[in-house]
């Protein structure tokens, strides 16, 4: 989860180019990536003061963010490139040190799935970024939101709004009181659902288990993940409690599947991986489109909640 000098000329600072015709990945650092088969943007150009334009390209294959008959690609896709998307511009338009800490704080995201269907070669979204807000401490940037419109061709597939901060490496061990992904071990993963009842391929790829409850299970988290753990972390990252929210969407529909479409997610505090993480969920609707609330729970605190919009099949 965790998770400018004066406007940055074209392209970005710090970004290399490549020669015209070619195209490359970034470098996976600025997006928060191991690998760069997990990297989805391939370059950023300033368009004005606090304007920017971000190139990707989605993958025909993939463990996750591709539907497991490769037709189409997956709404927690789109959220993942908004995701790179900032981070990219923090670095590189904001002078946030690589070794910086991000915390994900709000995200809402509406997708149209009707535009995410698979071609014939891996589609080239592209984001265009708006940064209204930026919060400083001591004169630097430590924060900001922004808002993004992702398109592809001339649909427009998605638009976000996106509240993150950062901090120094020193400061984050003092907030996580010594505990590092070195010194933090996950609890063993309990058995998880079918890998069908949530419309997942591999049963390595189930984050939910049973809790003898039809709208409650236990988060299973699995550090040699490659998709969810691409790097050691001593959290749960974001992008798994939104897998979670997913999944119990469909656990929760069987005999008339519903697919999460949009989110509007808010993060209070760190999923720990050494203590049992419950995923709730419950009809009730909310503000931006939403039909159904899930919320994680470790012991008494709530570490997030996610109202979600959904489509039937």
């Amino acid at each position: 989860m965790p998770y400018p000098r004066p406007l940055a000329t074209t392209p970005l600072a710090e970004h290399p180019t490549v020669p015209d015709g070619l195209t490359a990945t970034v470098p996976r650092q600025l997006v928060h990536r191991a690998s760069v088969a997990e990297t989805f943007l391939t370059g950023a150009v300033s368009t004005a003061t606090d304007q920017f334009t971000v190139f990707a390209e989605w993958p025909r294959a993939h463990q996750l963010h591709v539907s497991p008959d490769r037709s189409s690609y997956e709404p927690l896709l789109v959220t993942e490139t908004v995701r790179q998307a900032g981070t990219l511009i923090a670095h590189t338009a904001y002078e946030v040190p690589l070794g910086h800490q991000f915390v994900l704080q709000e995200l809402r995201i509406t997708t149209h799935p009707e535009h995410l269907v698979m071609g014939a070669a891996p589609a080239e979204p592209v984001l265009h970024i708006t940064v209204p807000e930026v919060t400083r401490r001591g004169g630097r940037p430590a924060g900001f939101r922004y808002e993004a419109e992702v398109r592809l061709g001339e649909e427009r597939v998605a638009t976000a709004h996106v509240a993150a901060t950062w901090t120094s490496a020193a400061v984050y061990r003092r907030l996580r009181g010594g505990r590092t992904a070195a010194t933090v071990s996950a609890l063993p993963a309990p058995p998880g659902l079918p890998p069908a009842a949530v419309d997942r391929a591999l049963p390595a790829d189930v984050v939910l288990a049973p809790s003898g409850h039809p709208d409650r299970w236990q988060l299973r988290v699995d550090t040699g993940h490659a998709v969810f753990f691409d790097h050691p972390l001593d959290h749960a990252p974001g992008m798994l409690l939104l897998e979670a929210v997913r999944q119990a969407v469909r656990a929760r529909t069987p005999t008339a599947p519903r697919t999460a479409a949009s989110f509007h997610a808010v993060f209070h505090q760190y999923a720990e991986l050494d203590l049992p993480l419950w995923i709730e969920a419950e009809a009730r609707a909310g503000a931006h489109g939403t039909d159904l609330q899930v919320v994680g729970r470790q012991g008494e605190s709530t570490v997030f909640e996610c109202g979600v919009g959904t489509e039937g099949h």
